[in-house]
């Protein structure tokens, strides 16, 4: 797994210390990747969705190929279609980046207590 950057807990408050061996560049683009995660929101809930927890995955090969897995709050959710695609946009736009794929995927469910804690402060569930 050299070639990969994974994210585990992305409802962490701090993900993962990348391994001594990851190479510089590869830290700076996950940490890009995250940055614009961060910029995506489900328009019903003021949390972006990396701290919402709805991030499950994101692997990162060493051409800068970006995959992300990542869930919705209820598999009726309305924006079932078009917030993948936001996000897939926006993965595309990071330096770096050479290709972008998001896979929604329902297993394990969301809950709440994926959020991270400054997600639940900032919805008063605290």
């Amino acid at each position: 797994m050299d070639d990969l950057t994974r994210i585990s807990e992305p409802g962490a408050e701090t993900p993962a210390e990348p391994q001594a061996s990851e190479p510089a560049a590869s830290t700076d683009l996950r940490e890009r990747v995250i940055e614009v995660l961060r910029t995506c929101y489900d328009p019903e809930i003021p949390v972006n969705i990396y701290d919402l927890g709805l991030i499950y995955d994101i692997e990162i090969t060493a051409e800068g190929a970006v995959t992300v897995r990542m869930t919705l709050t209820a598999p009726g959710c309305p924006v079932a279609f078009s917030l993948p695609a936001e996000v897939e946009a926006k993965l595309r736009s990071v330096e770096g980046v050479t290709d972008a794929r998001v896979e929604l995927v329902w297993d394990p469910p969301w809950t709440p207590d994926r959020m991270s804690e400054a997600a639940r402060w900032q919805l008063g569930w605290w």
